[in-house]
């Protein structure tokens, strides 16, 4: 059901990010998606808590199968006293072993739960594999989308720059105001005010990758991959239908199986067990020996169990409404990355076929008019400006387009399937 590369495929199907190069800096090493993900199962604290989970369980189940140690009893009578009885020659000495007998099914039922148990912990290991996964992933899309719109508004610094030789043969020759010389260094600064921000996006989204993979600071320079390769998901219906594969559900399954086993040894604990003793006694008066058997059965009159009974019966009961609740908090769940999936991608098809496209048509129109002086300073920076504003709202849902996609895996247990579209 869930398949032991979930991290490789998992890095191709979140978003196609592991093709793609990015330049590195020299004293750091380029990050992919699938170093990444490896990187943070192998660090993963969460990770490493569940696994001792199922070593906690199984302990427990070691010890639910022991059998009930013997006891051995020594007891001395008739000594110490007065009289006859004075000292120890009256007395009468037994040495004695004896041993529970557990019947009815007991220890298989403490058995069975403490094999459920294994199962449980085991199960929930999965899920927290595929949470820290997904997270990864997210705060991976997290960063490359940051890096991206850094570069953007590097370009749109550097294209307004490029006007300034311009600029100043314009203002040298009286055709324009050297006030359009300001105009243009508030609008360069803004922009590099608007980048001075994503850059402390970058760095915050830096460090929580870091921290997901182990470490307390980033040790790697850029990361790499695209994100523009992209694909149309299946239906709602299809992700909701897959969800039951998730382990957080199918641990129900093992949780209800554990409850019924104790719900069983409460039932059982009322019948009384079997404890057979047998001794050896001496009588030091008249230097003779004896057997001493003994058989004891409790009496269940006043404790019938039936507190402990009615709670086990609650716990089972409860166990279909805890499945429903937690399938019902993954539906909202995957709904929510899923319209926000299919939102970035009605987004993305107005940018593409029509906002970026139009805009940069007529940044380029606007750009060649300036130089010919059938347009102003202003115009010119305004369509720049609308240039970049679309690149970066594209960068945005596609970002979110993927992050929608990882978050959905995270939830299905599967790479999601997309009918891939050629990159733009």
């Amino acid at each position: 059901m869930f398949c032991r590369g979930m991290a490789a495929r998992l890095a191709c199907a979140a978003a196609c990010l592991i093709g793609g190069l990015a330049l590195a800096p020299s004293h750091a090493q380029t990050l992919t998606m699938r170093s990444a993900l490896s990187r943070a199962l192998a660090t993963s604290p969460r990770l490493t808590a569940a696994e001792r989970d199922v070593g906690i369980a199984t302990g427990q189940r070691i010890q639910a199968g022991a059998l009930l140690n013997p006891e051995l009893t020594y007891e001395q009578d008739n000594s110490f006293g007065s009289g006859t009885y004075r000292g120890t020659r009256s007395a009468e000495t037994t040495l004695q072993i004896s041993q529970a007998f557990e019947l009815f099914g007991k220890r298989d039922a403490r058995i069975a739960a403490g094999v459920a148990g294994i199962e449980v912990a085991a199960i929930q290991r999965k899920a927290v594999r595929l949470e820290v996964l997904s997270e990864t992933a997210i705060a991976f899309l997290s960063v490359l989308g940051a890096q991206r719109r850094i570069q953007i508004l590097d370009e749109q610094i550097s294209a307004i720059d490029r006007l300034t030789p311009l600029l100043r043969r314009r203002v040298e020759a009286g055709a324009s105001s050297p006030a359009e010389t300001g105009r243009a260094e508030v609008a360069s600064a803004l922009v590099k005010a608007d980048r001075e921000r994503f850059k402390a996006t970058l760095a915050s989204a830096r460090r929580e990758l870091a921290v997901l993979m182990g470490d307390a600071a980033p040790k790697f320079g850029e990361v790499s991959g695209r994100l523009d390769t992209m694909g149309r998901p299946p239906t709602f219906q299809s992700v909701v239908a897959a969800i039951d594969a998730n382990p957080q559900l199918v641990r129900w399954t093992a949780i209800y199986a554990q409850r019924n086993a104790e719900l069983l040894l409460a039932r059982l604990r009322p019948y009384p067990d079997v404890r057979i003793a047998a001794g050896w006694r001496h009588f030091n008066e008249t230097n003779d020996d004896a057997a001493r058997l003994t058989v004891s059965v409790p009496i269940p009159v006043f404790d019938q169990n039936q507190g402990n009974i009615l709670s086990a019966q609650e716990s089972l009961a409860k166990t279909k409404a805890e499945r429903e609740a937690n399938r019902n908090t993954l539906i909202v769940v995957a709904g929510r990355a899923y319209d926000s999936l299919q939102g970035s991608l009605r987004e993305l098809a107005v940018l593409r076929e029509s906002a970026i496209p139009k805009a940069t048509e007529a940044s380029d129109a606007i750009a060649q008019g300036y130089g010919q002086g059938r347009f102003s300073l202003l115009e010119v920076l305004d369509a720049q400006a609308s240039v970049t504003q679309a690149r970066l709202r594209e960068q945005e849902a596609l970002q979110n387009f993927h992050a929608g996609v990882a978050t959905i895996e995270g939830l299905v247990g599967n790479p999601f399937t997309l009918a891939r579209e050629s990159a733009r």
